[in-house]
């Protein structure tokens, strides 16, 4: 992740149920559903922006390569040999006619609270005046760059009148309920100034070579200010939105956090295709898994098995790819969607975040970008292909399904909710909490669904987060609920529950379904 989304996202920390791991025992029998195909393939129209096809990469499996070993650092320094750097300014210019605003709002300011203008302030009104009585523009610092990167924190010296003693300065940060909260901040000298920007940066984990790397360029910038010594940019120069000015917040790589058989993947290793794959949308760089079936020809139309919670289920890929092998199933190509090696796909802030809070935007990136995009690189029957997802992931899938109408494209015919945790959608203030209790109004738009639907949950998981449920249903009430929805409208659903806790199921029930849903 970059440094401007560590500095100006913050998740949302609720804990939320996990998708995991491995094996079950069935309960209840079900019954496939025949594949029937359409005279005419569904046709997908790709959405990608420039930005997200300049950014796509398909390529081959680096999943079993180690991690890139963190890059040595030297900090730089001020008094020392290594005292070679550039500092770059820009500035924004004030009209002279602005400027008499400025001065007589902050008169008006000054005397209805005098303690509301800070001494450094102070001596910037006394250059802006200096300008009115000259007939000048003023001009103040905007942008600051050191060795071309962004300095975003406060550099005294950015006010002239600085003289390296006490300072003070405002500002407004994000807090934990995403609101702004204005505060003063007052230090005694700089160096104390610098200390604080320390053991903030230290309690908020940033490795300790970007801490010092960082607090060294407030201290070049604020010395190239003092002295002058520094090229004055062109307004409108810097565009923040340029990811080369910020630098790499973290070298963390999080291989070693996604399950799976590593022998069982180096023996298809060949049949997997790996995409990054950006969504501008969410600012987001998805990791796509792609497993071709023993027998692939690129001349055939194969439905997806599409399978989200990538950091688990890529494990799956081999196991289900045997299956087809053995000739107990169709061939198929296998899907799944994880995050980026930065990014810790099994955090359950972070899969909440993606999942449930902005599950629309998901669904966008899916169903306009992913989707369309695999469909122009192999020949996909989309009306047979099916969705996965299962806690998080359910409430996902399950948004999708009754939000599908409200799509052109129609990537999927097929849904599998896996145990999904309702109860979640009551933990964000700003949710919709009861639009799934009416499956978003999807049957008063529709007389019918022409989607078939896998219903599956784990028949001894309700104590499993029985502390989360603050008095509305159970995930087994939750299910059970939307199973007697679709029943009502005559869907075509499969309801079955397996002799396990939440997510011990999850391997044999994928196999399950594919032998049966898909058979050879």
């Amino acid at each position: 992740m970059k440094e401007k989304l560590a500095l100006l996202l913050s998740l949302v920390m609720i804990l939320s149920a996990t998708a995991c791991n491995d094996n079950s025992k069935e309960s209840v029998e079900s019954t496939p559903t025949e594949i029937v195909s359409n005279v005419t393939p569904i046709q997908l129209t790709n959405k990608m922006t420039p930005k997200e096809l300049e950014r796509v990469s398909k390529h081959g499996l680096t999943l079993l390569d180690k991690p890139d070993k963190p890059e040595e650092t030297v900090s730089p320094e001020i008094n020392g040999e290594n005292t070679e750097h550039t500092v770059s300014v820009e500035f924004m210019t004030y009209p002279i006619e602005q400027l008499r605003l400025d001065i007589d709002e902050i008169n008006n300011m000054l005397e209805e609270k005098p303690e509301a203008v800070y001494s450094f302030e102070m001596y910037e009104i006394e250059k802006m005046k200096a300008c009115i009585e000259a007939g000048e523009d003023y001009k103040q610092p905007m942008y600051i760059l050191v060795d071309g990167k962004i300095c975003s924190e406060y550099v005294p010296s950015i006010y002239n009148g600085y003289d390296g003693g006490a300072f003070s300065f405002s500002r407004s940060p994000i807090n934990e309920n995403d609101e702004l909260v204005y505060e003063t901040l007052s230090f005694t000298d700089f160096e104390e100034y610098l200390d604080w920007l320390r053991e903030t940066y230290t309690a908020s984990e940033y490795p300790e070579d970007f801490i010092e790397r960082y607090i060294m360029r407030v201290q070049i910038a604020n010395e190239a200010l003092k002295t002058g010594d520094y090229e004055i940019l062109p307004e409108g120069t810097i565009d923040l939105s340029d990811d080369s000015l910020y630098d790499e917040l973290t070298k963390e790589d999080y291989r070693d956090n996604w399950e799976y058989d590593r022998e069982a993947v180096e023996a298809i290793k060949d049949s997997i295709d790996e995409i990054n794959i950006y969504d501008e949308e969410m600012d987001i760089e998805f990791l796509v898994h792609v497993t071709l079936p023993p027998n692939y020809d690129k001349n055939k139309t194969y439905p997806v098995y599409f399978l989200t919670d990538g950091v688990w289920r890529f494990g799956n890929h081999p196991q289900l790819r045997k299956v087809m092998e053995n000739g107990e199933a169709s061939e198929i190509i296998l899907v799944s969607l994880g995050y980026n090696y930065d990014t810790d796909g099994a955090d359950t802030n972070w899969r909440y975040n993606c999942m449930v809070i902005y599950r629309d935007k998901l669904l966008d990136f899916i169903t306009d970008n992913l989707m369309p995009y695999l469909g122009e690189n192999y020949n996909i029957d989309y009306e047979n292909s099916t969705i996965y997802g299962h806690s998080d992931g359910g409430v996902f899938t399950h948004n999708a399904l009754f939000k599908s109408d409200l799509y052109e494209n129609q990537p999927f015919g097929r849904y599998i909710i896996g145990s999904p945790a309702f109860w979640g959608l009551y933990l964000h203030p700003d949710l919709n909490s009861e639009g799934y209790e009416n499956d978003y109004e999807y049957f008063e738009r529709n007389e019918k669904l022409d989607k078939s639907v896998f219903l599956c949950a784990g028949a001894l998981e309700d104590p499993d987060y029985a502390d989360r449920y603050n008095g509305h249903d159970t995930t087994l009430e939750g299910i059970a609920k939307l199973n007697e929805r679709l029943k009502s409208h005559g869907a075509n659903v499969i309801y079955k529950l397996y002799d396990s806790h939440h997510y011990q199921f999850i391997p044999d029930m994928l196999i399950e379904y594919l032998k049966e849903e898909y058979p050879n």
